[in-house]
């Protein structure tokens, strides 16, 4: 499966360790554009994310870095830096520039792959250096060790990855790009569980019902999980509207991950917005982001790959 940036403007690359499970996907543009966050979960990793506040002296971003690792990952985003700064693309300050770029993590340390495996500097360059407006979904970068329904045991999870969806309205466009990692399952849109934790027997467990009747895998689950999004217009929105924009869209994970911003998840969204562009209404924006990041998360389980025991429902 592969998705289409183009109408919002925005290129994504990916750098993939497939036998360690981990891997880096990189969100930018042919300059730089405006940015907001929203943090739903309580167990975040993230860099740079005050220079998204509205109140910061930095105005614009270069890229956006999604990335494996734990915290551990962070450190790649190093290596969009330095794609960056070769290019002089970043903050003016006088004797050179300070690209910025926000990064946030998913913990993909277990179960897939190696534990000490993690998303490199020079990982991420090549992400950034070969990051188009067509690119592909599933089991690649950001989402290489991605699983899914691990709020009942990891023993019982399914493999997650990325996935993006685009949503157009006239001139307006509206895409999104989702990493699914998730301690919860993923719904589709009648609400029906497609992946996350399996069932003895077949079928699915339910994490929300599990957790809700003290069944779930103790006070801390075997692995970490979260998801991240990243929502863009190629409308011009300021970073207030942009970060209403990016709450807003948290109910698309709402609706198609339950439960979702847990004490466990380091659930994020972005919002990213052109610096020129159409007109358009923010609550419009706002609908076609939730539509948007609705079908990522759909997207980004239903072209993920098993592997190592870890069924996925891609073949």
């Amino acid at each position: 499966m592969t998705a289409d940036f183009s109408a919002v403007g925005l290129r994504v690359g990916h750098a993939t360790d497939a036998a360690g499970a981990t891997g880096v996907t990189v969100i930018r543009g042919d300059g730089a554009f405006r940015a907001a966050a929203a943090i739903l979960g309580r167990a975040t990793g993230t860099r740079e994310l005050d220079a998204l506040s509205p109140h910061h002296l930095v105005d614009r971003v270069d890229a956006i870095v999604l990335t494996g690792g734990s915290a551990y990952g962070l450190g790649a985003a190093d290596g969009v830096m330095r794609w960056m700064e070769e290019r002089r693309r970043g903050f003016d300050v006088r004797v050179g520039v300070v690209p910025i770029v926000p990064a946030a993590v998913i913990f993909d340390l277990a179960p897939l792959g190696s534990p000490l495996a993690r998303p490199t500097p020079a990982m991420a360059y090549d992400a950034c250096e070969r990051a188009a407006a067509v690119f592909e979904e599933g089991s690649v970068g950001a989402g290489t060790g991605a699983t899914v329904g691990k709020g009942a045991g990891v023993e019982r999870a399914m493999k997650g990855g990325v996935g993006a969806h685009v949503e157009r309205a006239g001139a307006l466009a509206v895409g999104a790009i989702a990493v699914v990692n998730a301690l919860g399952d993923v719904r589709d849109g009648g609400g029906a569980i497609i992946a996350g934790a399996r069932a003895d027997g077949g079928g699915f467990a339910d994490v929300a019902r599990a957790m809700a009747q003290g069944a779930a895998a103790g006070p801390r689950p075997a692995a970490g999980n979260t998801t991240l999004a990243v929502v863009a217009t190629n409308a011009a929105l300021t970073r207030l509207e942009l970060a209403q924009v990016a709450r807003a869209s948290g109910a698309a994970l709402a609706r198609r991950i339950t439960p979702v911003g847990t004490s466990f998840d380091g659930d994020v969204i972005f919002a990213v917005g052109a610096v020129e562009g159409p007109a358009a209404p923010a609550i419009q924006v706002e609908a076609l982001a939730v539509r948007a990041l609705e079908m990522a998360i759909e997207r980004g389980v239903r072209a993920a790959k098993g592997r190592d025991g870890v069924p996925g429902l891609a073949r």
